[in-house]
């Protein structure tokens, strides 16, 4: 994952009102920590960092006050309503340095007809040096048939990137799809043990009709 250059400024002033002022201009409040050093309270040009921290385990050479620091993001804030990044965590890196991240997983390919693929591992725990972390790890299911099953161990990982997640958790399932009989079973059988009772149209019978009175003759006759 090669790394996004970003100018960043100090910031001496704190609290939400700060923050505020810090959003208004354009700009995101950050703090740069790790490796035993103080945190430091950045700011950062808004529109750059938007493009920069774009996916997961994001890198970004950080140009503060006339030096570089090579930092990884931890953790990007976004306004849930309208997207723009309220506030990130960065990480300090050095080159070389081998660090551990969640990277999402990526299912690809076609499987067989008539089967489901459940992924239940939405991202793997891996090790890799903090300047070559894959932005994703693909899983093929191309051609798969029911009763596939893909461990973490059975993935295959970019040359470097070693597994941290449980060898034998399960990542993707691929199943049989349920036909349109089976799953009325199965919603009959979820009724019955919720007590559910369907009560199926009462058929039309001769004692439904009303009695005929006596000397009357049927319409038409």
């Amino acid at each position: 994952m090669p790394s996004q250059k970003l100018a960043a400024e100090r910031r001496t002033e704190f609290g939400k009102g700060a923050a505020r002022r810090i959003r208004r201009a354009d700009k995101v409040p950050a703090v740069l920590y790790g490796h035993g050093t103080d945190p430091v309270h950045l700011s950062l040009p808004g529109h750059d960092a938007m493009l920069a921290l774009k996916g997961a385990n994001a890198i970004v050479e950080l140009a503060v006050e006339g030096g570089t620091q090579l930092a990884m993001a931890k953790h990007v804030q976004r306004d849930p309503i309208k997207g723009f990044i309220e506030h990130v965590d960065l990480l300090l890196v050095r080159r070389g340095e081998r660090v551990v991240v969640d990277v999402p997983i990526v299912v690809v390919g076609d499987p067989a007809p008539d089967t489901l693929v459940t992924t239940e591992l939405n991202a793997l725990s891996i090790e890799s040096e903090a300047t070559a972390i894959p932005s994703g790890i693909e899983v093929s299911v191309d051609g798969a048939a029911a009763g596939t099953q893909v461990h973490a161990k059975d993935v295959a990982l970019p040359t470097g990137v070693t597994l941290q997640t449980d060898p034998e958790a399960l990542v993707v399932n691929v199943s049989a799809a349920t036909t349109a009989a089976e799953h009325e079973a199965e919603l009959a059988e979820l009724e019955a043990e919720a007590g559910i009772v369907t009560e199926a149209p009462a058929a039309a019978s001769a004692a439904d009709e009303p009695a005929a009175a006596e000397g009357e003759q049927p319409a038409g006759s």
